[in-house]
């Protein structure tokens, strides 16, 4: 039994579009994790965000760095 909240639609045709390899569901949104170029990364999911009008944005902090990461978050 699976008690998994189901993820927005406009947070779910991200992912299938960004294809994000290692990512952490959070309440709001996702954390994807990994990436080797952030600032590529970033703007590429700016894109797609902005290509596909999805009610989502980008958050990003210095300590994400450490780790290649950066946030994908449903708009409030």
């Amino acid at each position: 039994m699976s008690t998994q909240k189901p993820i927005a639609k406009d947070l779910q045709k991200f992912i299938d579009r960004y294809e994000p390899t290692k990512f952490k569901v959070m309440r709001s949104g996702i954390e994807i994790r990994g990436v080797s170029n952030i600032h590529q990364a970033i703007q590429t999911a700016k894109d797609i965000i902005e290509k596909l009008k999805l009610n989502l944005n980008i958050a990003h902090s210095a300590d994400m760095v450490s780790y290649g990461g950066f946030e994908v978050n449903l708009r409030s």
